[in-house]
């Protein structure tokens, strides 16, 4: 099992949240198991997502994908993402 952490800043969370919500296929076929969302508390433009996905190569493989790129710019994301890999430890 692995983890995606993705950081970054919208442009308006109301405004990027229906576009996050409408790649949730996409993010299902490339192996993503579940996801959650968090904003900062000091700056609810600024968005935390963490995704588990059944390998780490399913993740490696989403996270680079040109289609999440497109997604993100539409969204309105303004900042360069920070993405970091995680393994379950158990």
């Amino acid at each position: 099992m692995a983890h995606v952490i993705v950081k970054h800043t919208v442009e308006d969370y109301g405004s990027w949240k229906p576009v996050f919500d409408a790649d949730a296929t996409r993010r299902s076929n490339a192996g993503c198991t579940s996801e959650r969302v968090y904003r900062d508390a000091d700056n609810p433009n600024a968005i935390t997502v963490l995704m588990e996905f059944g390998s780490h190569d399913q993740a490696h493989a989403f996270a680079n994908d040109p289609k999440l790129a497109e997604t993100m710019k539409k969204g309105g994301v303004i900042s360069r993402p920070d993405v970091s890999y995680l393994n379950a430890v158990e």
